[in-house]
């Protein structure tokens, strides 16, 4: 028969999940869009923490004052947070790739609203923000997410964090660079033709100085650089699914740093 007593003890077990996922839940991507209401959020780690209760390994808590406790609580949060913003840094990459297009292009000055961050952020970024979030729900990233901080709590069990600088030092640097590459491969085809044009109409300015090629080349930067992104929009899927592996060894990495050995 399944035990369902719940005494005091399993309370405080029980807050520490509820706080490390809480964590995530508020870091991770597609959950922490400020247009879902907080009491959504509060709700959905509450019920997700009810059901990796019975899952968790419990062990004892070794602690004798409060002050005690409340160091293990800060190391839950910082568990939790550490694995939401592994996935929340590759997020980035498209706001990278979309402001490199948009200074090519000079759209760089037309900023929009973000309504998931509420913050200012150029039109292209925003495109291939939406785009992520799109191919984050088609593909079931979601999923593997929720499944990774489910893995967490097996992986580092509470009160069992270690936190290894060096190791989350190198994780990040490692992920720099691949952040820049792949920032580059979606921006690729409007950069590479964008240049092209620079050069043309910078031969033509010398050629021709009495006519205004600044004046000129805005318009046909715009124009075809709108041409490329509708081309290339076939091409999102590819760059989603660069975006996800590097999401997933960065979570991975930064969860290796903080496992105990």
């Amino acid at each position: 028969m399944i035990d369902y007593t719940f005494r005091y003890g399993d309370l405080e077990v029980f807050l520490l999940i509820f706080v490390r996922v809480l964590a995530f839940v508020y870091v991770a991507p597609f959950f922490n869009t400020d247009g879902i209401p907080q009491r959504i959020k509060i709700g959905f780690s509450l019920l997700f923490s009810i059901l990796l209760y019975g899952a968790v390994p419990l062990e004892t808590l070794d602690y004798n004052t409060p002050v005690g406790y409340a160091v293990i609580v800060i190391k839950e949060i910082v568990t939790g947070w550490l694995i939401g913003y592994a996935a929340k840094l590759c997020q980035a990459i498209t706001a990278f790739a979309g402001n490199i297009v948009d200074m090519q292009t000079g759209l760089s000055m037309a900023t929009i609203m973000d309504p998931g961050t509420r913050e200012n952020i150029t039109i292209t970024a925003a495109l291939y923000q939406q785009v992520l979030a799109i191919m984050l729900i088609l593909s079931g990233m979601y999923k593997y997410l929720i499944g990774a901080l489910a893995d967490t709590f097996t992986l580092i069990p509470l009160n069992g964090a270690v936190l290894r600088t060096d190791e989350l030092m190198q994780s990040f640097l490692d992920f720099v660079s691949g952040y820049i590459v792949i920032g580059f491969r979606i921006c690729l085809p409007v950069f590479v033709v964008t240049f092209v044009i620079n050069v043309m109409l910078g031969v033509m300015a010398k050629v021709a100085p009495q006519l205004n090629m600044f004046a000129v080349g805005m318009q046909i930067k715009v124009i075809i650089g709108l041409m490329i992104l509708y081309l290339t929009a076939g091409m999102m899927y590819q760059a989603s699914d660069f975006i996800f592996v590097n999401m997933r060894e960065l979570m991975n990495a930064f969860a290796s740093a903080i496992t105990p050995e």
